[in-house]
This record gives structure tokens, sequence and C-alpha cells, in this order.
């Protein structure tokens, strides 16, 4: 018993922790095309910037305000292989007067490793105005 308790004292747990990326697009028109463009280069951004590991992702949820109907955020994040076997949900944003339109958002739950101060969260297009407190931080941090 007693080796056992040394050899857990000696090594360290993962402090793995579930985090959240925030983040939103506008697209151009109500097409699947426009749709496609603006999904796309969220994701990437999100990829890209938090060095996102498919396996870690625990679920993903998309919002689209109610003038965009024309198809799917989660079918065409499962157009990318690596996303196949993600739990994607899509539902419709509640609908405020005067709120952004054409509005695409994502929030996405992983396991990381990573401090919350480190979680990059894209504010792009039309969107940049939701968030101007996180895209002045992340001008600031380097990562425009």
């Amino acid at each position: 018993m007693e080796n056992w308790q040394q050899i857990g004292a000696m090594s360290k747990p993962l402090m793995t922790k579930v985090r959240a990326i925030r983040g939103a697009t506008t697209a151009d028109a109500n097409t699947i095309e426009s749709m496609r463009e603006a999904v796309a280069e969220l994701l990437t951004e999100i990829e890209t910037r938090n060095q996102l590991d498919y396996e870690e992702i625990i679920s993903v949820i998309f919002t689209v305000t109610s003038d965009l109907d024309a198809t799917f955020p989660a079918a065409i994040a499962r157009e990318n292989p690596q996303w196949e076997n993600v739990p994607l949900l899509d539902l419709q944003q509640m609908q405020v007067r005067g709120s952004l339109e054409k509005c695409i958002r994502v929030l996405i739950y992983f396991n990381t490793d990573k401090p919350q101060a480190e979680i990059y969260h894209p504010y792009l297009r039309k969107a940049r105005n939701l968030r101007p407190d996180w895209n002045l931080t992340h001008m600031i941090m380097g990562n425009k």
C-alpha cells in the first residue's frame, strides 16, 4: 500500500477542465453559399487560434437569427470529416428588436488544460460589435 501511495504522490494529475469558446459572425445573405462561407471562416478561426483538438470537443451549439434559414450551421460543420462525430445542435436565436441581422453564433464546450484567459473568442464581420471588449483584448494581446 505504501508503494502505491508514493507513486500517486509523485505523479501530478493532469488538470483538464471543461471550457467554452464563444464566437459569432454574420452571413452576407440567406443562402447556403453565404452561410457556408461565414461558418467555415468562423470555425477555422476558432480551430486555428485555439489549437482545438477535435477529440476534446464535448459539444457545439449554433444559433442563427430568424432571417437565416437556408441551411443548418451544423450541416456545414459536418462537411469537415473531423467534425463528423462531434455532437452538434442548431437553435434559433431569440428575436430582439434592433439586434444584429443574419447573425450566426457558436458555443463550443471542450476539455483543455488551458486557463480561461488563453481562450480566443472570435467575433467576425459585423458581429465584431457584439463584443468589442473581446476584440480589443485580442488586438492588445497580438491575436488580431
